[in-house]
């Protein structure tokens, strides 16, 4: 109820401030609208699609087949393979955090989710084109070379320290999905 109170306050006073902001021709206020109604639009366009196909992969890929490529007795390939989908997955990381929890449900272990999810934010196919148009493509190889291998790193060790600690994701209903 708090929370409700509290996110309904935010929402009125900042209706006051962007209502105010036009009335007294402030421009800060005006851009702040304008970003939060361009951010909404772009929103309201992606994310149903990207959920449709979410939704769509996690009906049409089969739990075995998440278990072979991305469970806990595949070796260091399925980082690879995590890194490659996180390359041609498109929408960002709106889209990567729902497919990571579809491949976490299905079975993928830990590290490669963490390394899924990273890869997103750094080696997307069209940010790499862009990168490399205005960097070099030896900027890129080298950014690659370095980063990619501390994400694996990373994630395998994060992935090492939360599942000796028994740590597992819960699904939004508060239930546990072991």
């Amino acid at each position: 109820m708090k929370k409700q109170i509290l996110f309904t306050s935010v929402v009125v006073a900042f209706i006051a401030f962007a209502w105010f902001s036009y009335a007294a021709d402030i421009p800060a206020g005006r851009r702040a609208l304008t970003g939060l109604v361009d951010f909404a639009t772009q929103m309201a366009i992606l994310l149903p699609a990207a959920f449709v196909l979410i939704g769509l992969f996690e009906v049409w890929i089969k739990k075995e087949t998440v278990e072979r490529y991305f469970g806990e007795k595949t070796g260091f390939r399925s980082y690879l393979v995590a890194i490659v989908l996180a390359g041609i997955t498109i929408g960002g990381l709106y889209v990567a955090f729902p497919l990571a929890y579809t491949l976490y449900k299905k079975g993928a272990k830990l590290a490669v989710i963490f390394t899924y999810i990273t890869a997103s934010g750094i080696c997307r196919i069209p940010m790499t084109i862009f990168e490399a148009s205005f960097l070099g493509i030896k900027f890129t190889l080298i950014r690659f070379a370095v980063s990619l291998p501390l994400v694996i790193l990373t994630s395998w060790g994060l992935g090492y320290v939360l599942q000796k600690r028994g740590y597992a994701l819960k699904s939004p209903g508060n239930e546990s999905l072991q």
